[in-house]
């Protein structure tokens, strides 16, 4: 089968591999239709993705057609051909997280094409369960649920509300997952990013309420009057960028919610009196659970969510190795990138 390998920061290969189709009882061989390309992919051949070593093929937003099913899978769940999207966390099922209900953050937790080989190939072998199917929805889509979860689990999170004023921080793919699992519940949402294009495809695609273009210098004093007097009551940093995340704490409300929904190799720091002060509850969030994967796909098959604006970039599975780079350029306007397969 194609593959794709990443040898080293900067290096994507073209290869051929063979297709390891021999399943245990509760496995599934999956068909690659569509691969997006995700922040964590540019980290990754950018060599600064944490948890990461070399080589690795990439790959984990993943629409796919089951092919063959181990001799245990219930077949009332999964069928041969039903067109899926796949939920790439690979939990081990028995640590404490696991026994918790919080698989997305497993103690042993193996995400695919991060901490072992993931779907930017022609077929994959994955446990079954690890499935989620649809009747409705095309290849494009259904790779685009595992983004969604990343937003929908920070936005669970949080725990947040009408009365919400919301400030996301990063407006590309996560950022913008986050926006539209925030207007769901019907908070306000600003949106804060350097770039003018992004901020006005947010505003036109996701209808924020606030637009503010970031500057090095902009401060609280800048947020408030950018939100008519008030500060937000919940921050969500999507930018993985360190500058920017120990600076959302100045920016909360007292009493307000930060979330970390991106991350950064380093330490995280901030004045102790200050969060003292007002009482910030500060949170992390990772990943998402397989409940996620089952209301998105709902509310994508009801028309709830629209994805279909953020598709910007398209690549053929060979073009890949010559084009990825172009797409790390501000100039390309990347908002979500997808490779056919």
């Amino acid at each position: 089968m194609k593959t794709i390998v990443l040898n080293q920061p900067g290096e994507l290969h073209l290869t051929s591999r063979d297709v390891d189709d021999v399943l245990s009882d509760n496995e599934a061989l999956i068909r690659i239709h569509r691969i997006g390309i995700c922040g964590t992919d540019y980290h990754a051949y950018r060599g600064k993705q944490p948890f990461f070593s070399y080589p690795r093929v990439l790959g984990h937003e993943l629409g796919a057609e089951v092919v063959a099913l181990g001799k245990s899978v219930d077949t009332k769940q999964l069928e041969i051909g039903n067109k899926v999207a796949v939920e790439p966390y690979l939990n081990c099922g028995h640590c404490q997280a696991c026994q918790n209900g919080k698989s997305n953050c497993c103690e042993n937790l193996k995400v695919m094409g991060v901490h072992t080989d993931g779907g930017m190939c022609e077929y994959v072998k994955i446990p079954a369960n690890k499935l989620h199917r649809s009747t409705q929805l095309g290849y494009e889509q259904l790779a685009l649920v595992e983004t969604l979860g990343i937003g929908a689990h920070a936005v669970q999170r949080a725990q947040l509300s009408a009365n919400d004023i919301v400030l996301v921080i990063g407006a590309g793919p996560i950022g913008l997952s986050v926006i539209q699992f925030a207007k769901i519940q019907n908070a306000q949402v600003a949106v804060m990013d350097f770039s003018t294009q992004r901020l006005e495809f947010a505003k036109q695609a996701m209808h924020t309420d606030y637009s503010i273009t970031a500057t090095t210098e902009f401060n609280t004093n800048d947020l408030r009057k950018a939100l008519g007097g008030k500060l937000p009551t919940i921050v969500f940093d999507a930018t993985g960028n360190s500058h920017s995340m120990m600076k959302a704490f100045s920016y909360l409300a007292f009493g307000g919610k930060l979330v970390y929904v991106g991350l950064f190799q380093g330490d995280v720091t901030f004045f102790d009196p200050d969060f003292h002060r007002k009482e910030v509850t500060l949170f992390a969030s990772r990943n998402s659970l397989p409940a996620d994967f089952k209301n998105i796909i709902q509310q994508m098959e009801s028309g709830q969510i629209n994805t279909q604006a953020w598709l910007t970039h398209q690549a053929a599975f060979e073009e890949l190795p010559s084009v990825f780079e172009t797409w790390l350029n501000p100039e390309s306007h990347v908002i979500k990138a997808m490779v056919v397969v």
